[in-house]
């Protein structure tokens, strides 16, 4: 049995823009809880959550467009990790509720939250579908 090509592992700096996104969501949640019981500004968080949501679309947008890219089992990895930390948003929504945020930063902190969720699938989906071998 013939051993497949290396892969050439080079490529958009997938992980390092996930965990800028990752760590714009951190600032932005940690704003809004060194405000809590009172209401915190909302501008600094918005913006953060802001950019954010561009760096995860940016890296969406180079998985999608990599040549060779094993898209079949990007999506099984990061479709089973999506469903384990939508539970996991679930019961942190939750938590949220049920210590009576509400308002506008119960909708910033649920954004953020939405964010970081979409993010970590995409990080372990990218991290593993880039070790297959290439269907090109």
């Amino acid at each position: 049995m013939s051993r497949p090509e290396p892969q050439d592992f080079s490529g958009p700096p997938v992980t390092e823009l996930g965990m800028l996104s990752i760590g714009l969501v951190a600032a932005g949640v940690i704003y809004l809880a060194a405000y809590l019981p009172k209401r915190a500004p909302l501008l600094p968080p918005v913006i953060l959550l802001a950019a954010a949501v561009a760096v995860l679309s940016v890296n969406i947008t180079l998985i999608l467009r990599r040549p060779g890219f094993a898209q079949w089992r990007f999506r099984q990895v990061a479709g089973w990790m999506l469903l384990v930390y939508l539970v996991v948003a679930g019961m942190l929504e939750f938590t949220f509720l049920r210590d009576h945020t509400h308002g506008s930063i119960l909708v910033v902190m649920t954004l953020l939250l939405a964010t970081f969720t979409l993010n970590v699938p995409v990080l372990a989906g990218y991290t593993v579908a880039r070790f297959e071998p290439s269907a090109v």
